[in-house]
């Protein structure tokens, strides 16, 4: 292809590509109307919260737009018809039903964020302008990881993501620990950067290509030659490269041994940013793990030999990450007993969800392997969907609560928590329901959540990974069930001041009803599920090359 040739290939893709990512597009926007607003009307109070609202709600209404115009037949029944992935920014990025619902994901909780912060009050009208343009940005940044189909884009879109989170993390710069939590936080995830781009620069040089689909087709050929020395020292590289990208992939989960920013960061940043960062953040980087494992485990390959030849590879991933789902886990949860504040302990509560989040993965990539029945490796994405859309509510409502005590009592502590029930009693249930929710206890949606997790593991027959989840669940309880029993049973303090959220105020409101979904999603879950069979299948059912 001669440069004439290439100019007019990119001007004829340009068009449908931008038509394909309006959302994010909204969101570039919005943050262009929030720094202008600031120049133009520099005391307006509340406007970059109403553009950014706005900004978010477009970006969502334009997703919504995208899954209404899928046909029917693929949103009842999802073995049958699923959208058409497409390519698009001559390979960069994929538009697939998969990037669609986490993009939509992803965008409801910016709406659902954006106006917490408006209930919450922070940010102040001093730090609104900053603050909602790295929201903006970061939530770019999460979009492109989650349609990244490019070395490139995997991480340009990681750091796009990570680069405002940092700034976020010390927007309370009178506070000491939320300046410290914001240094721990750039050096860690810089150091992680920079292993994860060279474990990515290992494996596109290796393979000779840096578009992902392309480097699995050439990883299945070069498995299937005959090995000699050469060959083994190039697996050594590859095995490499493979461990120093998920280096950069757990950071950003949280998952253990890269979890240790984790605590001191949500305990120093504000419990807004704790959500963000618990949530967005993670939703995004169990995306693209997903994606990534699923790409290299031959999923994209039509041809039964290229899925026999890259069996290695799924052993090895499925592996790696069953070890780091079952050791976060464990550690999030037995980390999680002993503290003293609840940012921290919900920071561990947070780590030992990363483990959950990453039980199905590892399930769907030993499943990868059965060509025989695909439906199970649907199942396991569907089951993260399903996982994903709970746990945004779940961890919204619990930081979400933390922040409206810490403006009513002006303290984080558990122990500060004594005698909600007496003067808040319906914020003091509904923490409890959430709490109870995390656990993963009946009637509630995180019932829902882990018994789908959990039934993917039972299909892969990961069976000492079942459990282990079903015992860190048991032992989960007793770190939650000790802040409910401090709201419940204990004395109100007498030197702090009287913690006062009424039902009938926009924070017990906000709060009843976060609680409410947790009921409501038990009961009607199986709209997740169904939308995560359509997200799956795109994972499944096309192969690409260059």
């Amino acid at each position: 292809m001669n440069l004439h040739e290439l100019i007019q290939y990119v001007v004829k893709d340009i068009g449908p590509s931008l038509g394909a990512v309006w959302p994010e597009l909204s969101l570039c926007a919005a943050i262009v109307l929030v720094l202008l607003a600031r120049m133009i009307f520099p005391k307006a109070s509340g406007l970059p919260y109403y553009i950014t609202f706005l900004g978010t709600l477009a970006a969502l209404w334009f997703l919504y737009l995208d899954v209404a115009s899928w046909p029917q037949e693929s949103l009842g029944q999802p073995y049958a018809v699923a959208p058409a992935p497409q390519e698009i920014f001559t390979g960069l990025l994929v538009l697939d039903s998969f990037s669609i619902v986490m993009r939509s994901l992803l965008m409801l909780f910016a709406v659902l964020f954006v106006t917490f912060t408006r209930v919450s009050g922070v940010p102040n009208d001093d730090d609104a302008t900053e603050f909602y343009v790295m929201i903006l940005g970061a939530t770019i940044g999460l979009c492109i990881m989650v349609s990244a189909n490019h070395v490139l884009m995997v991480f340009l879109g990681i750091e796009m993501a990570s680069v405002p989170c940092y700034v976020l993390a010390g927007i309370l710069r009178h506070r000491r620990a939320s300046s410290e939590a914001a240094l721990k936080y750039a050096v860690f995830g810089a150091a992680a950067a920079g292993v994860m781009l060279y474990g990515l620069s290992l494996l596109t040089g290796v393979l000779g290509s840096a578009h992902l689909p392309t480097m699995a087709q050439r990883l299945a050929a070069w498995l299937g030659q005959t090995g000699d020395a050469h060959h083994q020292s190039t697996a050594i590289v590859l095995v490499l490269g493979g461990l120093m990208t998920m280096v950069g992939l757990a950071f950003k989960l949280s998952a253990v041994p890269f979890h240790f920013w984790a605590p001191d960061v949500f305990e120093g940043a504000p419990a807004e940013v704790g959500t963000f960062l618990s949530i967005a953040s993670k939703a995004a980087a169990v995306a693209l793990l997903t994606r990534l494992a699923l790409i290299f485990s031959g999923c994209l390959e039509p041809a039964a030999s290229a899925v026999v030849a890259l069996a290695p590879v799924r052993f090895y991933l499925a592996s790696l990450i069953a070890l780091l789902a079952a050791v976060t886990c464990t550690f999030g949860n037995l980390a999680a007993y002993g503290q003293t504040n609840i940012k921290r302990l919900l920071a561990y509560s947070t780590i030992a969800h990363a483990g959950y989040l990453m039980m199905p993965v590892a399930a769907a990539v030993q499943l990868a392997g059965d060509v025989a029945h695909p439906e199970k490796t649907r199942n396991a994405v569907a089951a993260l969907i399903v996982y994903l859309g709970v746990y945004l509510f779940m961890n919204f409502g619990a930081f979400a609560i933390v922040a409206f005590v810490r403006n009513a009592r002006g303290s984080e502590l558990i122990a500060d928590y004594a005698g909600m029930i007496r003067r808040s009693s319906a914020v003091a249930v509904s923490m409890a329901i959430i709490l109870f929710s995390l656990v993963g206890l009946p009637p509630l949606a995180g019932f829902s959540a882990k018994f789908a997790a959990f039934a993917t593991l039972l299909d892969a027959k990961m069976y000492l990974l079942l459990i282990i989840g079903g015992l860190n669940t048991v032992v989960s309880l007793f770190y939650y069930l000790r802040v409910v029993k401090v709201m419940m049973l204990e004395a109100e303090p007498e030197e702090q001041p009287a913690l006062d959220i009424p039902l009938f105020s926009i924070p017990g409101i906000y709060a009843v009803v976060l609680a409410g979904a947790m009921l409501l999603i038990f009961v009607r879950w199986e709209g997740l599920w169904t939308t995560g069979q359509v997200a799956g299948r795109a994972l499944m059912q096309w192969s690409s090359g260059s």
